[in-house]
């Protein structure tokens, strides 16, 4: 008997993901794989997470999920000022740039240098997929479930 993906099984997959014009992502590269924990928030967004239940090993789907259960919107908030003297040195930030900000808690999160103004630098916190309905392409390898 073939397992199908349920809420905590441990799927290995690859994938290719496109925005609505076909601006690919990321994608498993060849012969790379990608296992995830289903039961885990770490990697998957949550209309990935729904639209993979039930699929079986061999399945290739075409699953296209909207902002709202994909990455989210744009959140105009996340677009920051930032003096260029709080940048470390060795960092030059420019237009279309992605860096990393360590956050007070320690996490880290990317974000996109838009604009350079004098002293002022305008970064982008929003994931780059957000405000985008995405595209997964999947070819599910194999699905182990617990028990």
């Amino acid at each position: 008997m073939t397992e199908e993906i349920l809420a905590d099984s441990l799927v290995t997959l690859r994938f290719r993901l496109t925005l609505e014009d076909g601006t690919l992502v990321d994608q498993t590269e060849d012969g790379d794989t990608l296992t995830v924990d289903m039961s885990s928030d770490e990697v998957l967004i949550d209309g990935l997470r729904h639209a993979l239940l039930g699929l079986k090993p061999g399945d290739r789907e075409t699953l296209v999920i909207p902002p709202e259960s994909g990455f989210g919107f744009r959140d105009p908030e996340a677009v920051q000022q930032m003096p260029l003297a709080d940048f470390p040195p060795g960092i030059k930030p420019k237009p279309g740039r992605i860096i990393g900000f360590t956050l007070p808690d320690g996490e880290m999160i990317p974000g996109a240098v838009l604009d350079i103004e004098g002293d002022q630098v305008t970064v982008d916190f929003n994931h780059p997929c957000a405000g985008h309905e995405v595209t997964f392409q999947v070819e599910i390898l194999s699905v182990k479930n617990p028990g």
